[in-house]
């Protein structure tokens, strides 16, 4: 039997993913978590295989909390479950440690099959995502510029890209706005943007304006 943990803000999310998942003989929910605080509560109070993990919970990113928990839990499985379907989310969650990426769209259907591979020890991937992993893992490869900013900085971005202002971003991710400022300076600098047309233009370009979760 496989022990599972899901962590999503959304209580009916974590409902249907219980559901899912409680459907399996060979799986078990044992405990859900609402934002990053509680997931490492979590690790670091139940024995479990799988952290099924929303990649945009608030507080912390999807990224950073998976370097926590694996730093905290290496040997810990992590699917990361999110609304986002660019290649570039999915790429950077298994750089982080994760060892699967499965759409919210898709899970009905996959989660079941996601699980029980990662339980057994395998990865769950598109063959699209793993290609680009190859891609990047070869000698004389380059990276596109965003992929030089720290998780954080990635959040910010994608903020300002979906037209978010720094006051609202410092509140979604509880941080300050002189932070938020930072950080946009930062992203800024690394990229060679001078302003936010140029932001919004380039996060087009690359797919990476869709609509922010609420």
């Amino acid at each position: 039997m496989s022990r599972i943990v899901i962590a999503d803000d959304h209580a009916i999310v974590r409902e249907g993913l219980k559901r899912i998942v409680d459907s399996a003989d060979d799986l078990q929910v044992v405990g859900e978590a609402a934002d990053g605080t509680e997931v490492m509560e979590r690790v670091r109070e139940i024995d479990f295989d799988v952290l099924v993990l929303d990649l945009s919970m608030p507080g912390r990113s999807g990224m950073e909390l998976i370097k926590l928990v694996k730093a905290q839990q290496p040997r810990l499985r992590i699917l990361v479950l999110s609304m986002h379907q660019e290649l570039q989310y999915a790429v950077r969650a298994i750089k982080s440690g994760a060892s699967g990426y499965l759409t919210k769209e898709s899970a009905p259907a996959q989660l079941v099959l996601a699980l029980r591979k990662i339980a057994g020890g395998g990865a769950y991937i598109s063959a699209e995502v793993a290609e680009q992993l190859a891609l990047g893992a070869m000698p004389g490869a380059h990276a596109a510029v965003h992929e030089s900013l720290s998780d954080r900085e990635m959040q910010v971005f994608r903020s300002l890209a979906a037209g978010v202002s720094v006051t609202d971003i410092a509140a979604r991710l509880n941080l300050s706005v002189k932070t938020v400022s930072s950080h946009k300076a930062n992203l800024m600098q690394k990229m060679a943007l001078t302003n936010q047309s140029e932001l919004v233009r380039y996060a087009i370009r690359h797919g990476l304006a869709e609509p922010l979760e609420p």
